[in-house]
């Protein structure tokens, strides 16, 4: 997820995103924040530092492509500024693309309403800040949807770490206070007439709370 060198054009960016050829009926989108200092990971960074945050972000996004690479579906980075050719999403095995609207909820719409307008049947949404997320978690998520119209994955903080569909449901993506406690239970309302699966509730790494008992990434950080 990192920043296009100054000589790379828009060109070379349109020519990234748009070149694909479908292999599969599933997609897997992995929203992504351009990892620059300090513009990412700004609330953990408030304990640990910008630095300390920046590399704890570099650390998450590095797990978050491996596990998608054993994902079997069609994967695709949206990014949140600028899409960078060379960095650790591999195009053997992602699409690239950026992110479009004005908030959260818009730029995911957009996502879900493009795949499903490529011919994807089944799409799911995955964050990239979750150390305990993996694969078998998000095939299950396909599997689940022969039999339920959404799958989320709760997270703890009230929001959700995954959300996967078979057909576009917009009132999700809207009227939310996105980034709050409230977002699931909102989300969960939207779809009250849906057959909803819910997964496993896993942790979300935004603050130092969230992340002190995670042994592998104390090495990028003084305890404060």
């Amino acid at each position: 997820m990192g920043i296009l060198s100054n000589n790379n054009t828009n060109s070379d960016q349109d020519m990234v995103a748009n070149f694909h050829f479908p292999t599969s009926k599933k997609a897997v989108i992995i929203f992504t924040r351009n990892p620059e200092l300090g513009k990412c990971k700004t609330r953990l960074a408030k304990t640990i530092g910008d630095d300390a945050a920046l590399k704890v972000y570099k650390h998450l996004l590095a797990h978050t492509a491996e596990v998608s690479k054993q994902v079997k579906a069609d994967r695709f980075v949206f990014y949140s500024e600028a899409i960078n050719v060379n960095d650790i999403w591999d195009p053997a095995y992602f699409n690239k693309k950026r992110q479009e609207g004005q908030d959260l909820g818009a730029r995911m719409q957009h996502a879900f309403s493009e795949l499903f307008q490529s011919g994807y049947e089944k799409v799911c949404i995955i964050g990239s800040d979750l150390l305990d997320i993996d694969a078998d978690i998000i095939n299950s998520a396909f599997e689940h949807l022969n039999t339920h119209d959404v799958v989320i994955g709760p997270a703890q903080d009230g929001g959700y770490y995954l959300l996967a569909m078979k057909t576009l449901y917009q009132e999700v993506f809207q009227n939310k206070e996105w980034g709050t406690e409230t977002v699931r239970a909102e989300t969960l309302k939207d779809l009250q007439n849906s057959n909803v699966f819910l997964l496993k509730e896993l942790n979300d790494i935004d603050t130092f709370e969230d992340m002190k008992h995670y042994q592998q990434l104390k090495t990028y950080y003084k305890q404060p």
